[in-house]
């Protein structure tokens, strides 16, 4: 596949030491089956634990930190808006462990970043890769801060409030393109899964897993030459694990859903060939936290919605909840080493709403 063999060549690259034999994959895009030896990994009965978790977790192979927009421009136009940023491990480092030397050009993990801003049938996307432990790229849990060059996400003066700024291309030049947005958090964090960790398959594999699911945001989103002011709400998600996808698993299929009832929705589903594994999160508007076990939930794709289904069918009987998930028109690839599908999404039937969807493995 282009995906591992590309990934593989950009992590040999950074590292200076895969085997030729060896396959790589990223933060769980393209990870499958991998050993955890050398690794912690998630299990039933971890506890999360604040602020720290906002930060690495070097004895982890794999995680993200992953934030997705609903924004409007000041002529009510939707737009969508993407970042993430990627640390893989390639060695396994205690949590209170020093981090090595720059001088000593260490080996112990990759970075890569991911942002895109989706407005009116069109998609921009830019990917950035970057070697651990150099300065380039990071994250630090108290003050928050995650960075890969000027790609950079950190907390205010206070907390609860934070700025994101993107930028790619050189300013006054065709193609640049850049966002700069001020977030508000609005409640706690919230567990999915048991008390966070998130079950990813029958047999138990799985990850830790939060989210902060009400984020005010206002900014501006700069295309070409045009600045656009914009306001709405935000999804931020952060995920660890040491062994992400298994054996059979081909893709996963995830919706983080803000509704105009107040509630909110995370569901997913783990593409495997004798049957998908689902899992989910209601968040009511009074913050109550509800997790969704497999037989609590419908998710499928709606025929004719394409090879990359745009249109899917949501239904959570027991919160009344029965809903079209549709993608606007246009290409929302995210064409980099490692190509999935991310997109915003509109909502119809029992609840409207506005919300992102993210769907991997459909790249054959």
């Amino acid at each position: 596949m282009r995906i591992r063999a590309g990934m593989a060549l950009a992590v040999w690259l950074l590292a200076g030491c895969s085997g030729p034999d060896e396959e790589v994959g990223f933060a769980g895009l393209a990870d499958n089956a991998q050993s955890t030896d050398g690794f912690e990994q998630p299990a039933p009965g971890d506890a999360l634990t604040f602020p720290q978790d906002f930060g690495p977790h070097p004895a982890h192979r794999i995680e993200w930190w992953y934030l997705t927009a609903n924004l409007e421009t000041e002529a009510g136009d939707p737009l969508g808006l993407q970042w993430t940023q990627f640390r893989q491990a390639l060695e396994s480092r205690a949590q209170d462990a020093p981090a090595p030397e720059a001088s000593t050009w260490p080996l112990q993990a990759a970075w890569m970043a991911h942002a895109a801003v989706s407005h009116q049938g069109q998609h921009w996307f830019q990917e950035r890769l970057a070697r651990g432990d150099l300065g380039q790229a990071g994250a630090i849990a108290e003050p928050f801060q995650v960075w890969l060059d000027d790609w950079q996400m950190t907390a205010g003066d206070q907390p609860d409030q934070w700025h994101l700024t993107v930028r790619q291309g050189q300013s006054g030049q065709q193609g640049y393109w850049a966002f700069d947005l001020d977030l508000s958090i609005q409640g706690p964090p919230v567990a999915h899964g048991d008390n966070g960790f998130s079950a990813k398959s029958a047999s138990g594999e799985g990850s830790m897993y939060f989210s902060l699911v009400g984020i005010d945001v206002t900014g501006t989103v700069t295309l070409a030459d045009e600045d656009l002011n914009v306001q709405g709400k935000a999804w931020f998600d952060r995920e660890w694990s040491s062994q992400f996808l298994k054996a059979g698993q081909q893709g996963w299929d995830w919706f983080a859903l803000h509704l105009d009832s107040g509630d909110k929705l995370m569901a997913f589903r783990l593409r495997e060939e004798s049957g998908h594994f689902r899992s989910g999160t209601w968040i009511s508007q009074s913050g109550a936290v509800v997790a969704l076990a497999p037989d609590q939930l419908q998710l499928e794709p709606i025929a004719g919605s394409g090879p990359v289904p745009t249109r899917w069918r949501l239904q959570v009987p027991e919160q009344d909840v029965d809903i079209e998930l549709k993608a606007p028109e246009g290409d929302y690839i995210n064409d980099g080493l490692f190509p999935y599908w991310e997109s915003p999404v509109s909502i119809s039937g029992s609840h409207s709403g506005v919300g992102y969807m993210e769907l991997t493995g459909y790249d054959n």
